[in-house]
């Protein structure tokens, strides 16, 4: 069994920052893209960054030069920066990853998802 935990959200500041992590573990053959997504309330969920298991970096325009995706593929965990964060931030961020088992099932993983809360 696979699974995505994440960490890392709470209460912010505008103008802050915060990182968030996601950890996949289990029974683990290959980790490819990792993805950050939000989903606000009222709002449709939208993808906000995602990384290859090569490192190219793709973000939704919103968070262009504010966010930044990383991975350590050694620890299969992906990361994301949040700088300068908005009060427009504000959401449940969810980690999604594709993975292949070590049965060789290739599928989507979703974690639990963290809350980001961006309020003075």
């Amino acid at each position: 069994q696979v699974q995505l935990v994440e960490s890392g959200g709470g209460l912010v500041q505008p103008g802050g920052s915060l990182r968030l992590s996601c950890a996949a573990s289990g029974n683990i053959r290959t980790v490819y893209d990792m993805q950050w997504n939000r989903q606000a309330p009222g709002k449709q969920r939208e993808l906000v960054a995602n990384i290859t298991n090569r490192g190219k970096t793709t973000y939704v325009d919103s968070v262009k030069g504010r966010f930044t995706i990383s991975r350590d593929n050694a620890k299969n965990t992906v990361y994301l920066q949040m700088n300068s964060l908005k009060p427009e931030d504000t959401a449940n961020y969810y980690c999604t990853s594709v993975i292949r088992d070590l049965a060789g099932r290739l599928q989507d993983y979703w974690g639990q998802g963290t809350q980001v809360t961006v309020s003075s």
